[in-house]
């Protein structure tokens, strides 16, 4: 029987890249989407070892109806592993950014993550006398878990509370056997990037404006120099398969440069490349 996996937020992107690797590899893939329309079509791209579940990570009633869902479709076999790849992005400083914007990127990308999480538990083997062996979970994270650079503090906020989510989920899971592995991208070209704000007029009016003039372009460069999405899926299919994963994986250098350079020099760098001197 194929080993069962599932991904949330597989419309595009990551997501999408990692539930295509996963079926060539011979998962069988649940894929979490918001809208018919998105479940229609990657459907019909991913075939028949792809199901849809219709749900939002910050609607708990419909996480459970997908979670429901996916155990009656898997019995006794369980999950392999789950993938919590859902989350938005955004960009502002935060001297004026919306708090109820911060407070919904929160929503998707931490307690969302969480929440799922602890739908889909039972079914990676979270309980006693698990007829399976456990499954692992994969935490999308991003440099900016650690690494935080100027006019994405609220994101590098939210994937800093996923690097927190991840180290106590391993450690209190770590009974049950289940590995839980944080991937850590950089730059990646993916439809992310189109969605995050550059020069926003909102901020027009703010002492930043000049420097966020600039945004657009650097992004810009920061996507040309980017990985391919498929470097992202391959390293979910090695925190899936390796006999003992890594707790991190880091895809950028980057994210060694708080401890390697200090926050001082760090400031002084990042702060010159962002006009912010």
């Amino acid at each position: 029987m194929k080993p069962n996996a599932l991904i949330t937020g597989v419309s595009t992107g990551i997501g999408f890249d990692a539930a295509r690797l996963l079926i060539e590899r011979g998962y069988r893939v649940f894929g979490s989407v918001r809208k018919q329309t998105d479940a229609d079509k990657v459907g019909k791209e991913l075939g028949k070892d792809f199901t849809p579940l219709l749900f939002d990570v910050t609607d708990e009633p419909a996480i459970a109806a997908a979670a429901e869902q996916v155990r009656k479709a898997v019995g006794d076999q369980g999950l392999r592993a789950l993938v919590n790849n859902s989350g938005i992005s955004g960009a502002g400083p935060l001297m004026h950014y919306p708090v109820n914007e911060l407070r919904q990127m929160l929503e998707v990308n931490v307690l969302g993550l969480l929440a799922v999480t602890q739908a889909f538990l039972p079914l990676l083997g979270a309980r006693k006398n698990c007829p399976h062996p456990p499954g692992r979970i994969v935490n999308i994270s991003s440099v900016s878990g650690r690494l935080v650079f100027p006019f994405v503090g609220a994101y590098g906020a939210s994937k800093h509370a996923v690097e927190a989510l991840n180290d106590g989920l391993r450690r209190e899971l770590r009974m049950y056997g289940i590995e839980v592995i944080a991937i850590e991208p950089g730059s990646i070209r993916t439809p992310i990037w189109e969605k995050a704000a550059g020069a926003d007029e909102r901020y027009a009016d703010t002492d930043y404006a000049e420097a966020l003039a600039g945004v657009p372009a650097i992004l810009d460069e920061m996507v040309r120099r980017g990985k391919t999405v498929e470097v992202v899926s391959e390293t979910i299919h090695e925190a899936i398969t390796a006999i003992r994963p890594k707790t991190r994986y880091p895809l950028t250098w980057m994210v060694h440069a708080p401890r390697v350079l200090g926050d001082r020099a760090l400031d002084k760098l990042l702060c010159k490349e962002m006009g912010l001197n």
